[in-house]
């Protein structure tokens, strides 16, 4: 009598179970948490036509059942629209969904993603005041000297407080990554741009422009650092040249791993003033650790199995030799 397939079968159960407790253990961000306070959806406004977490200015227009327009297909537009409490999530995703669209075969100048020390301050680039500190994302859609580089062009840029946006040359001096997205202005369906930052660790984003429900990898940096602080905002710009530049949602989530569970739902708990948030995240801690118990005692009980069925074979074998 052969006993040996108990090792086999106790090897494949542990394989199967492995991932789930690899998971367990894994120090990386595995879930999130929307933020409803840096997240903007239809109808955008309340009752008294205001929006109680942003602030928005210059020539924004904002059409509740549809779109917030940072920017009209008219010559020398700049709007904005800003967060009113500062993202102090540790870890976190931006995503949106907008359309860059308008009549004309020339036009320009962009649309940028802010999210910096300061808030609601118009100015010259995409809209947002120069020398910021912080991430500053560009849809760029106008070249002025980039040769080389197709146009329309993504560009992230971490601005120290001090440094100049390099306008003149589509800020080749201070580019931190980029992709071209051909194909993004008048799409056929909204696009859309996800941003995912682990602090200190790596930034990263994604566009779906060329087909829906299909994302391109535009860059990925690491070593990234940004302010422990910092406002959400989203501006655009027009000069001579035009478009509609229309944003239709914008979603932000906190990322957590195992092991900062806790401390960082606080803070979006913190952030968005009410208790569900906490109460989810605990459920949640409550059922990884449900889950990681079980898997324990399924491998405890396997082991046992094993154990017993090996002596047993052993004991038989042992009396059929005499």
């Amino acid at each position: 009598m052969r006993f040996g397939g108990i090792g086999p079968l106790l090897g494949a159960a542990i394989a199967l179970l492995s991932p789930f407790v690899a998971a367990e253990d894994s120090d990386r961000p595995h879930g999130s948490v929307p933020l409803r306070t840096h997240s903007l959806t239809a109808p955008f406004l309340d009752s008294d036509l205001q929006s109680r977490w942003f602030d928005y200015g210059g020539d924004t227009i904002i059409r509740a059942d549809r779109y917030i327009r940072l920017a009209s297909d008219q010559p020398s537009q700049s709007g904005w629209i800003f967060s009113r409490v500062p993202l102090t999530a540790t870890n976190w995703e931006i995503e949106l969904e907008f359309s860059i669209h308008g009549k004309h075969n020339l036009f320009g100048d962009g649309m940028g993603l802010f999210v910096t020390k300061e808030r609601a301050e118009q100015g010259e680039v995409f809209g947002f005041r120069d020398k910021f500190e912080g991430l500053g994302i560009f849809f760029d859609t106008y070249k002025n000297n980039r040769p080389g580089v197709v146009f329309p062009y993504i560009m992230a840029m971490v601005g120290d407080g001090q440094t100049a946006y390099d306008k003149g040359n589509d800020g080749k001096a201070n580019e931190l990554a980029g992709c071209s997205v051909r194909g993004i202005r008048n799409a056929d369906f909204p696009t859309k741009a996800r941003i995912t930052y682990f602090a200190e660790k790596s930034l990263t984003m994604e566009v779906m422009y060329k087909r829906e429900d299909e994302w391109t990898h535009c860059f990925e940096v690491e070593n990234v650092k940004l302010p422990s602080v910092t406002y959400l905002g989203m501006t655009a710009e027009t000069g001579e040249l035009s478009d509609n530049f229309d944003l239709m949602r914008l979603e932000t989530r906190n990322l957590y791993a195992t092991g900062s569970n806790n401390q960082n739902q606080g803070k979006s708990t913190t952030q968005q003033g009410k208790s569900s948030s906490h109460t989810k995240s605990k459920s949640r801690s409550s059922g990884g650790s449900w889950t990681w118990f079980f898997l324990k005692f399924i491998l405890f009980g396997l082991a046992v199995a094993g154990s017993y069925i090996g002596f047993t074979m052993w004991r038989a074998h042992k009396r059929d030799r005499f």
